[in-house]
């Protein structure tokens, strides 16, 4: 019995310019893809992905269509490499949790794309209403960094893996976290360049209006399972993936 492959998908910060253009000089799906992507928008998001510049891709209403797309298209070259393969589950940062949908069908491509990019404007929009950032905390245990959260009134936003959790809120208040985390056996703090408070309370206006624009998004049974970033669990039914890609941002 063939071994199945899981699917790992970037999210916002994984930009590079220059993303997927090899893909799509090589494989016609991929180019494809991009193609559809830019008369789904009505824009060239593809000279935005593939010519930048890194200050126009990096904007959040740029740089997660342009990462769902490409991660899209990472697929659809490993199909025209292998062909068809099982896949046992899909799963993505963030942004990336999107894509896996996509590549499991929840929706279809142009459905998720609009989605997407309604998702990066409604973030951008947040950012612009408030000052924030985020922090990388290394080194410290889980209980530690949200008891200096709390203390600090800020979210626990990241937690990527033990050692490297991820702090979000107002910028005075992450900063002041910043400058006594080693208080909290915490063995370095740094701030990350990042244009607001991902993941954080900050994010409110956009987690309420993404909730409502979920609600018109037709479901689909999906091909193979997806998992959650806010659960670590598999999503099974509509209200569930509603759910889950509302309480992520």
């Amino acid at each position: 019995m063939p071994k199945k492959v899981a699917l790992l998908f970037a999210g916002q910060g994984a930009q590079a310019v220059g993303m997927g253009r090899d893909l799509a000089e090589q494989f016609p799906t991929a180019a494809e893809l991009f193609q559809k992507a830019d008369d789904v928008l009505g824009r060239k998001l593809s000279e935005i992905a593939w010519k930048g510049p890194i200050e126009d891709l990096t904007k959040t209403s740029n740089c997660q269509p342009a990462l769902f797309v490409h991660g899209l298209a990472c697929l659809s070259m490993l199909r025209e490499l292998a062909g068809e393969f099982p896949i046992g589950g899909a799963a993505g940062l963030s942004l990336g949790e999107m894509t896996a949908h996509a590549a499991a069908g929840t929706f279809d491509f142009a459905t998720g794309l609009r989605l997407v990019q309604r998702r990066g404007e409604l973030m951008d929009e947040a950012c612009a209403m408030t000052n924030g950032t985020m922090a990388a905390m290394i080194g410290g245990a889980e209980n530690d960094v949200r008891q200096l959260a709390a203390d600090e009134d800020v979210d626990v936003a990241n937690i990527n893996a033990p050692g490297q959790i991820v702090i979000s809120g107002e910028r005075a208040k992450v900063e002041a976290a910043v400058g006594v985390a080693r208080e909290y056996g915490i063995r370095r703090a740094t701030l990350l360049n990042v244009a607001g408070a991902y993941h954080s309370r900050l994010m409110e206006s956009a987690y309420e209006q993404l909730g409502a624009a979920l609600q018109h998004v037709p479901m689909q049974p999906l091909r193979f399972p997806v998992i959650s970033n806010v659960t670590g669990a598999e999503v099974r039914t509509p209200i569930e993936i509603r759910r889950t890609l509302q309480d992520q941002v």
